[in-house]
């Protein structure tokens, strides 16, 4: 399954089973690069995700008159 076909709720459940299993340490050296590359993609693919969710939230927000709404990293 391609990225671009997962959801956001799917790409976050493979990657925390990834995190998990390299948190175990029980993974050879040549799985462990594979997981930590496909972690890093499903990263990618969630932040930006996340990032086209909050500007179509800023977008609406500002064509409904709400000029201050605004969205800071971190909150």
């Amino acid at each position: 399954m391609k990225n671009k076909e997962l959801t956001f709720e799917e790409a976050m459940d493979q990657l925390e089973v990834i995190v998990t299993k390299l948190e175990e340490g029980d993974v050879p050296l040549e799985e462990a690069l594979s997981y930590y590359q496909k972690g890093m993609e499903l990263s990618a693919f969630c932040h930006e995700k996340l990032k086209s969710a909050e500007e179509q939230m800023v977008k609406l927000m500002t064509d409904n008159g709400e000029e201050d709404f605004n969205i800071g990293e971190g909150e």
